[in-house]
């Protein structure tokens, strides 16, 4: 039995996501994809990997041993190339996730300077307003904004944003500016994605958390349509400050209560393969890192 094979095949079905798409990759038979993942199971005793007719998942110790896996491997690959002198440029597929806003005016930046950077690398990103499971998804490296629950994934903080009420000066002028959260209730509220009839904004007053329940007069799916109706002087709105740092440096926008906002907001880098992540990874993250923590709209 050639350990080290079965392995190359097991992180290849994850990869792919299928034993279809992993013999492709490897230029062997489907038979022999699952042979190989049949013996490494038999070999050690327990269920590496969960089958339907329409897709393959990976169990929790099977997530685990495919990192130790990918950890081997790798420091196989280097101690080959140390050997020999060489030093292998990235290459293969990277995934990418992050919030639809932020994955347009940060990562984007950052994926085509990686991209010009390796050529042998082809990227795929999908900005999403939701978590995506990256195991799921078979992704390489998520942004996360906000408070990272415990778990295997490895996470690098790179920046935080603030949550901020603003609203255009011409609003302001017309309506008033609260100095106070229950002022709130006295505007026109513009939220995103609520389908429920009310809305609660939290806020921190002499140290203190403080919820505000307010019904907003206009509801969008997108942070895009949100800030535009704002913009255009339509009410008041409570977005992270990049999502709005253009409009406010172009003073479109105005922020109010900034003596209630709550605590900043954290952002990191994410990924699942720990220290050892295989070399595109590791070379976008060291990039995506740099990159974030130098930009002085996230810090």
């Amino acid at each position: 039995m050639d350990r080290f094979h079965l392995m190359n095949v097991l992180v290849a079905v994850v990869d792919a996501q299928g034993f279809a798409g992993a013999a492709r990759k490897l230029a062997i038979s489907p038979p022999a994809v699952t042979r190989a993942v049949n013996e490494l199971e038999a070999h050690l005793g327990l269920r590496l990997l969960t089958r339907t007719t329409r897709t393959v998942r990976v169990t929790d110790a099977g997530e685990r041993y495919v990192q130790d896996c990918r950890r081997i491997l790798a420091e196989m690959a280097e101690a080959d190339d140390s050997v020999t002198g060489q030093h292998r440029a990235p290459r293969g597929r990277l995934t990418i996730t992050a919030p639809v806003l932020f994955g347009c005016k940060f990562v984007t930046p950052i994926v085509r300077e990686y991209l010009e950077r390796y050529p042998e690398v082809n990227a795929s990103c999908m900005f999403l307003d939701r978590v995506v499971n990256m195991v799921d998804e078979g992704l390489d490296v998520a942004i996360r904004i906000g408070e990272l629950p415990d778990s295997s994934m490895q996470a690098i903080r790179v920046g935080q944003v603030r949550r901020v009420v603003c609203a255009s000066p011409a609003y302001l002028k017309e309506h008033g500016i609260p100095l106070t959260p229950d002022d709130l209730h006295r505007h026109a509220i513009v939220s995103t994605s609520s389908l429920a009839p009310h809305l609660e904004w939290r806020f921190l007053q002499d140290g203190a958390p403080l919820s505000i329940r307010l019904q907003p007069r206009m509801s969008t799916t997108t942070n895009d349509s949100a800030i535009a109706a704002v913009v255009d002087g339509f009410g008041l709105t409570r977005r992270l400050s990049y999502q709005v740092a253009e409009d406010l440096r172009a003073r479109k926008l105005k922020t109010v209560l900034a003596d209630y906002e709550p605590e900043p907001v954290p952002i990191h880098v994410v990924h699942r393969e720990g220290r050892q992540a295989a070399q595109r990874v590791r070379a976008f993250i060291d990039l995506a890192v740099e990159r974030l923590r130098s930009d002085p709209s996230l810090n």
